[in-house]
């Protein structure tokens, strides 16, 4: 009888799991779709829920920092750009657009920094470099008239 208990157990468990997982894949898919649709205001609530059932879901941070970045508000952008690499250093993506947002507010230091950090992870982006060398370059000349 104890066996059975045990088994009748995990079985339940296993079903709990997958339901929630599938609700946390339903709101990051449905904060995607909204997102492509521009939809941004909706879409945010939904990665924002995905992130209250799954904390660690670096795409809706990513996401957010997306949406934060049209809506012009750097200190929520680069507060999610910052918790996506706080979940994974090597998204390369976040460190792109952390880079840029560095680059826009004349940190030269920290995107030097985050430069370093992208040239070492890229696979993907790697063809931002250029680009990004390019902006670092023009922010030093800049910094070096003044």
């Amino acid at each position: 009888m104890t066996t059975k208990f045990f088994i009748s157990l995990i079985l339940l468990l296993n079903i709990l799991f997958i339901s929630k997982s599938n609700s946390i894949s339903k709101y990051l898919n449905e904060g995607e779709i909204l997102f492509n649709k521009k939809n941004y205001e909706e879409s945010k609530f939904f990665f924002q829920k995905d992130i209250v059932f799954n904390p660690q879901s670096e795409k809706s941070y990513l996401y957010l920092s997306k949406i934060f970045k049209i809506e012009e508000d750097e200190k929520q952008e680069e507060h999610n750009l910052k918790t996506t690499l706080l979940l994974n250093p090597k998204n390369e993506e976040a460190i792109y657009l952390l880079i840029n947002l560095k680059i826009k507010q004349s940190d030269f230091n920290e995107a030097e920094n985050l430069n370093s950090q992208f040239s070492q992870v890229c696979s993907e982006f790697c063809f931002k470099q250029e680009e990004i060398n390019k902006k670092l370059e023009d922010l030093l000349s800049k910094k070096n008239k003044q």
